[in-house]
């Protein structure tokens, strides 16, 4: 069997999980992902199974991909970057890894906003250079948070933001009554109605066709001047020429993200030059533990298909 592993945390984190994949004796073919579409077509021709990240698997490299492959085994919960149609018309099982990286990217969703009131990085770098520099930041206790989407993640950052005396209001089509009821959490009725209210707005949803761009110049202007925004979702949730214009103009006050919609970005990426806009390179669920459960269970996931089990965890089903 051959197997090409694309995911670099996966590659880069020692644990168990490389014992566990070790043991069946596969070739694995490492690259250092994401991969754009071309580059996959190079490499797909011969595997048997893709334990991939965020790599384009398009309809035209599932095609390449077969009659060999038997398997694609997502580590992580996104599957914005997978055919999933095409794969599903193929008989190609596709799994993922969900319920293993809530707690990293929710607590790195507080890394953002505590960094952006606070004015963190003017202070280390003032430090670092000698130099006492102070600016005034502001308590976060007493907002509201707006949360769109409240999955795994969303309930996370939901239950965080109590701890820190944040008033919460969410939406989400799936509504959890259950939960809402026993944090505290108000339900938005429409995404609007959170953008109206919220003093900070968290993006949680999943990428589809009726997320992508929701943060746009029309949303925007329906935000309170001042707000910020904090997205550990999908960069493509967000028309990154929109929100640079609202921060340039103040009516956003900050902007911090751990996504972009052009991952690696390239040297004159606008939002990298917007001094009140923190991005970090898509690590929200880069720590030691989450690396541990997202490889394990996509390792396992793998295993199983290739043995002629049942995943832990299949997205589709034909």
């Amino acid at each position: 069997m051959r197997i090409l592993l694309t995911t670099t945390s996966f590659q880069d984190t020692p644990g168990s999980f490389h014992d566990l994949l070790a043991s069946k004796g596969y070739e694995i073919i490492r690259q250092r992902g994401p991969l754009p579409e071309a580059r996959m077509l190079e490499l797909v021709g011969g595997v048997d199974g893709l334990l991939c990240g965020d790599d384009a698997i398009t309809r035209a490299v599932l095609q390449k991909a077969l009659p060999r492959l038997k398997v694609i085994s997502k580590y992580g919960i996104g599957l914005d970057k997978i055919d999933l149609k095409a794969a599903t018309g193929l008989k190609i099982p596709v799994c993922f890894t969900p319920g293993v990286n809530h707690t990293a990217v929710a607590e790195q969703t507080f890394l953002l906003l505590l960094a952006l009131e606070k004015n963190f990085l003017f202070g280390v770098d003032a430090t670092r250079q000698g130099q006492w520099k102070r600016k005034t930041g502001r308590e976060i206790m007493g907002k509201t948070l707006g949360i769109v989407g409240l999955g795994r993640i969303g309930r996370e950052v939901a239950i965080r933001a109590r701890a820190f005396g944040l008033e919460v209001i969410a939406h989400d089509i799936y509504w959890d009554e259950p939960f809402a009821a026993g944090h505290g959490v108000r339900r938005a009725a429409t995404v609007n109605e959170i953008f109206s209210a919220a003093d900070y707005i968290t993006l949680h949803t999943n990428l589809t066709p009726e997320t992508r761009g929701l943060i746009h110049a029309a949303s925007l202007a329906k935000m309170k001047k001042g707000v910020i925004i904090l997205n550990c979702a999908r960069g493509e949730i967000v028309n990154t020429a929109d929100l640079v214009a609202a921060l340039q103009c103040g009516h956003v006050a900050g902007y911090g993200a751990d996504v972009l919609d052009q991952e690696p970005p390239p040297p004159d990426y606008p939002l990298l030059r917007q001094p009140n806009c923190i991005i970090t390179p898509h690590v929200g669920s880069r720590t030691f533990e989450s690396v541990q459960r997202q490889a394990t269970l996509s390792v396992k996931n793998l295993i199983a298909v290739l043995e002629g089990q049942k995943p832990l965890a299949q997205a589709n089903s034909f």
